[in-house]
């Protein structure tokens, strides 16, 4: 008798963004794929077999902009972020049952955001305004559309009799109703959070914060792949 399958859906955006506060240092493949190792460990999946992991994120954009105060040119192509970034989707699209989903990325003429740390400084001391006071805020385009219309496929098709939801974003709640109303039971990854009130009532299961040496062991490995390479 064939398993009934499940398949794990990633707001990569969330994600990178929660791991990479608890590991304090970027995000790597290797990481990703650790996590989607032990989400495949969850007991309630017992029995069930991996159709596939989506991962959903957007390309960070390669444009020039202006930077807000000088003027001058600022080329993200050439940053580290769009470096990491570019780097991390190569290896990630090479992991077994991986497929990437990939979005696009808006840079609006008024996406220069002021810093916390900047505002603050400007409050206890009046000073001209520097380049360093900004961050660029670049939003993301078409990803909830996609993790939306794969989940309601994977429903209608009978492709999947559960889906790991791996996300903080109440904007899914319309998803996993429709879902659960396919009968499809929704295991929800909060990642480390207690996750929106929403995301929680919508959910059949919700995954508690993993330990605190999970994180540990992720950079412990991280550490010995470093140490090995270089040798």
């Amino acid at each position: 008798m064939l398993k009934p399958m499940y398949a794990i859906l990633i707001d990569g955006g969330y994600m990178t963004a929660v791991l990479a506060a608890k590991l304090k240092r970027a995000v790597t493949a290797d990481d990703v794929a650790a996590e989607c190792a032990r989400w495949q460990t969850i007991p309630e999946l017992e029995g069930y077999e991996l159709l596939r992991i989506y991962f959903y994120d957007a390309f960070v954009g390669s444009t020039a902009v202006q930077k807000p105060v000088s003027g001058e040119p600022y080329n993200l192509a050439d940053t580290e972020r769009f470096r990491h970034a570019q780097s991390l989707f190569d290896q990630l699209v090479l992991l077994p049952n991986m497929s990437l989903r990939m979005g696009r990325t808006d840079i609006a003429r008024d996406a220069w955001r002021l810093k916390a740390s900047a505002t603050k400084q400007l409050l206890a001391e009046q000073r001209a305004l520097t380049d360093d006071d900004f961050y660029l805020d670049m939003g993301q385009k078409g990803v909830d559309m996609r993790i939306g219309m794969d989940m309601a496929r994977l429903a209608l098709r009978s492709l999947v009799r559960t889906v790991v939801v791996v996300t903080g974003d109440s904007d899914f709640v319309p998803a996993l109703k429709f879902v659960r109303r396919e009968g499809v039971k929704v295991i929800l990854e909060p990642y480390g959070k207690n996750g929106r009130k929403e995301l929680r009532t919508h959910a059949d299961i919700v995954v508690p914060p993993p330990a605190k040496d999970v994180w540990e062991e992720l950079n412990a490995a991280h550490e010995a792949r470093m140490a090995a390479k270089a040798k």
